[in-house]
């Protein structure tokens, strides 16, 4: 099992930028792949990026696409989400997430990953 805990979410300007950590400890050793998700209030949990153990592939929401960047520094277990041009849309509780995988698999769902994150409180305000 990975424990994950997120950083870096607070209220920003529309525009503005942030960039959220998630930190992982437990388990690390194996091959595990990383995802962030969001969820607004009223609104299903939604998956927003995901990126392979190798770092290598990676996955986005259409439209987070060319303004969210999904990171991951195997060596300090942490994996980052750079959020640029914010909107308030973007609005939501951010989860980090992760699942033990073979090298190449991302999930784009959230049934697919086992270990969660408590969420980190991302506000955009217009």
């Amino acid at each position: 099992q990975v424990q994950l805990e997120e950083s870096g979410g607070r209220l920003v300007q529309a525009g503005g930028s942030l960039r959220l950590s998630c930190a992982a400890s437990g388990r690390t050793t194996y091959p595990y792949a990383m995802g962030w998700f969001r969820q607004a209030p009223g609104k299903d949990r939604e998956f927003v990026a995901g990126i392979n153990w190798g770092g290598n592939i990676t996955y986005y929401k259409e439209s987070v696409k060319g303004r969210f960047t999904i990171s991951r520094d195997k060596a300090s277990n942490t994996n980052y989400l750079q959020m640029n041009s914010l909107k308030p849309e973007d609005t939501a509780v951010y989860y980090c997430a992760a699942h033990y995988a073979t090298f190449k698999w991302v999930g784009q769902g959230a049934h697919e990953y086992r270990d969660w994150g408590q969420g980190t409180q991302v506000t955009v305000s217009s």
